[in-house]
């Protein structure tokens, strides 16, 4: 691969797909869309069908869901199958029927006449929380606080995951402007929430709602040292608010139970590669 630094790159006067894009995900990564292989996707017992991966988005409708439970709504009883993201089970006909985009995680809804696909995780959270009626505000001022935070997170965490994340983790090639450029962003983005949470127990005020289910797994994680090895790098110690909004979801056991759905890698103790009953989370091994 050409080194940006010795050979400056030209873009051509049209882009062609005629090389593998490099990295950890180059197998995977291609600029069309639609299946690649027919492949149905399996359906277990219960009205919610989630297909998905213990990747940060992953994981924001596991907590949801393992909240909503935990709050007795018995109708949020959830079978959540893996996706393996690198074998492309995403491109799988089944998959690509629930969401065109490929993208984990994918809700299948049949509690409903026809069964409701919701794909994105900003909008399965909206979808949970106005099915059941939790953790979204209904009062106008706060409802907007909340939707603005949802938003806020779906709009800032590319920044993160595909900026950040790819270049400084993934990328065969370590760019120092690629990586410069989006730590820049993320460390603003820290202290975005660093400087909100000085004033709010949560993000909206102290109510918990969809905003801090959505933020947690992408900032919060980040601020524990937790995602991408990053830590360090981004010197996250210096956020205490949002370290201390961060460690405190840690500890709702929703949020604990939530994050070990469909991962298959870290400490076996975390993780639970398929959930279709609660028992699961009993079980010694993943």
């Amino acid at each position: 691969m050409t080194d940006p630094a010795s050979a400056p790159y030209t873009p051509p006067r049209i882009w062609t797909w005629n090389k593998p894009s490099g990295g950890k995900f180059a197998s995977i990564n291609r600029p069309i869309a639609g299946p690649t292989h027919d492949k149905e996707l399996p359906v277990g017992r219960h009205p919610l069908q989630l297909y998905s991966l213990a990747t940060p988005n992953g994981v924001k409708v596991t907590v949801m869901l393992e909240e909503l439970l935990a709050r007795g709504h018995v109708g949020a009883e959830y079978d959540a199958w893996l996706i393996q993201i690198q074998e492309g089970d995403q491109f799988g006909s089944g998959f690509v029927a629930v969401n065109p985009n490929s993208k984990i995680p994918a809700l299948l809804d049949r509690s409903t006449p026809a069964p409701t696909r919701v794909f994105e995780s900003g909008a399965i959270l909206v979808y949970l929380a106005e099915k059941f009626g939790e953790l979204l505000p209904t009062e106008p001022s706060r409802r907007a606080a909340c939707m603005s935070w949802l938003f806020w997170q779906m709009s800032s965490a590319p920044y993160l995951g595909g900026g950040f994340g790819h270049f400084y983790a993934y990328a065969p090639v370590k760019i120092e402007y690629a990586i410069d450029r989006f730590a820049m962003e993320v460390k603003r983005q820290l202290d975005v929430l660093d400087r909100h949470l000085a004033d709010n127990e949560h993000m909206v005020g102290d109510t918990y709602t969809i905003a801090d289910i959505a933020i947690w797994p992408w900032y919060g994680a980040l601020s524990l040292g937790l995602l991408y090895d990053a830590g360090t790098f981004l010197q996250v110690e210096q956020y205490t608010h949002v370290r201390r909004w961060a460690s405190m979801i840690a500890q709702r056991p929703a949020a604990q139970r939530g994050r070990r759905v469909n991962r298959t890698w870290g400490d076996p103790a975390s993780q639970l590669r398929e959930r279709h009953d609660a028992s699961d989370f009993d079980a010694k091994s993943p």
